[in-house]
């Protein structure tokens, strides 16, 4: 078997560079929030492979679904040949979604597909063009994807022209001076300056932001849309992509806002691991799109909708959204306590922040205030040095957000809180 470095070498010769990779191993084995490399050693999974495996790895109830389609078929392609369980996982998810409003879903394979589509539906349902997102989005590698993201760097350096009539107005995030009254009167001003709200077709929004650094969207911004929206003929969009599946403490966190989306994005942990995505909206809306206009050959794969399928029933039986809350409380309080007994560290922190198990601390230089990459980038490294998986993000690079199994075990989440709490005390 070839070690780690050797795979390294063949890696760099065989893959291009802009493929960024974070770990300088390689997978050998997984079982729930633990990782084994091919040289042995194991690590505790808090990045969950970007908020894919809320159940973690090889859920047994998922494995056992993706086996028993197996035995049937692999692919017909839904376009072609369609089969049950997709209309069976569109049923589901029309009922667990936000409202009780007539809904239809249709499934993609790739978060980045599902919001390309839902501009699509948007589009056509509008016949408008516009779309109008936020600073610290990410919504995706494509064309429309990046030119729809809030961050530059790494996401959209040298990939220019992006698709037009696509706009952005200032996020409302109180610690760095964007106050909800602020967001709202820049987007007030873009509608005066930029693009007349009678062309935009729908603004699009992460009810808390992935990449940008978990900011949770204020309540009040969220109810402010929707006003707007209705005022206007805009139809809001609510990515969901990686705040879904009972990550924040319910099954999505527009359950936190009292707002009905018209259109949400899904993904991520929706499969189990699997390659899975979808639109899910207004029936009326969702049906604006001509026959053959929505779809994809991998499209609703049979294997990957039998994974989602499980993925609902270890939810609701497991109450993982419950758990979430109970984990992310243990979590919260870790980082407090490991703050309070050292004062440097607590200088450093900026904020703790975010809903359920979908939690972030944000550092700052204690000098100037500025945001501090560097020793957010110390912490990482000690921790997986140790053993510990930790992914960063926001603008700036200076949060680390955790994302571990929902299904984690609790022995497992007592090590690894100490493995960070000395990463935090040694950076």
């Amino acid at each position: 078997m070839n070690s780690n470095q050797e795979w390294k070498s063949r890696k760099d010769a065989a893959t291009p560079r802009g493929v960024g990779v974070m770990c300088n191993f390689y997978a050998a084995r997984a079982e729930n929030s633990e990782i084994w490399d091919i040289e042995g050693k194991r690590y505790i999974d808090f990045a969950s492979g970007i908020a894919v495996l809320n159940t973690g790895h090889r859920h047994p109830k998922i494995v056992a679904a993706i086996k028993q389609q197996l035995e049937q078929f692999t692919h017909t392609a839904y376009q072609i040949v369609p089969y049950g369980i997709y209309v069976d996982l569109a049923e589901k998810i029309n009922k667990l979604t936000p409202g009780t409003h007539a809904k239809k879903t249709a499934f993609f394979t790739t978060g980045a597909e599902a919001v390309e589509n839902a501009v699509k539906i948007a589009r056509s349902y509008t016949k408008r063009p516009g779309i109008v997102a936020f600073s610290g989005a990410f919504h995706g590698r494509t064309s429309m994807g990046m030119a729809l993201t809030g961050k530059v760097d790494p996401y959209k350096i040298g990939f220019g022209p992006f698709p037009g009539d696509v706009y952005h107005a200032p996020f409302p995030n109180a610690l760095h001076g964007v106050s909800v009254e602020d967001a709202l009167h820049y987007l007030h001003t873009l509608f005066k300056t930029d693009i007349e709200p009678s062309r935009v077709a729908a603004i699009i929004i992460e009810p808390v932001q992935g990449e940008g650094g978990f900011c949770v969207t204020p309540v009040a911004f969220m109810q402010a849309l929707r006003t707007i929206c209705d005022q206007h003929g805009i139809l809001l969009i609510a990515d969901e992509i990686q705040s879904g599946f009972a990550r924040t403490g319910k099954l999505f966190a527009m359950e936190h806002y009292g707002v009905i989306p018209d259109l949400m994005t899904i993904a991520k942990s929706l499969a189990g691991g699997m390659p899975l995505a979808g639109v899910v909206g207004k029936a009326e809306i969702m049906d604006g799109p001509n026959p053959g206009g929505l779809g994809g050959t991998y499209a609703g794969n049979a294997l990957a909708v039998a994974a989602a399928l499980a993925v609902l029933e270890v939810i609701e039986e497991e109450k993982l959204a419950d758990r979430a809350n109970a984990l992310g409380k243990r979590l919260t309080d870790q980082l407090h306590a490991s703050a309070e007994k050292n004062p440097s560290l607590k200088k450093r922190v900026a904020e703790v922040r975010g809903y359920g198990s979908m939690i972030a601390i944000e550092f700052h230089n204690p000098e100037t205030g500025n945001p501090d990459p560097e020793f957010t980038k110390k912490v990482q490294a000690i921790a997986l040095e140790k053993g510990l998986l930790l992914l960063t993000c926001g603008v700036y690079g200076n949060v680390i957000r955790f994302l571990f199994p929902l299904t984690i075990q609790d022995d497992v989440l007592t090590e690894a809180l100490g493995i960070l709490d000395t990463a935090l005390q040694t950076a």
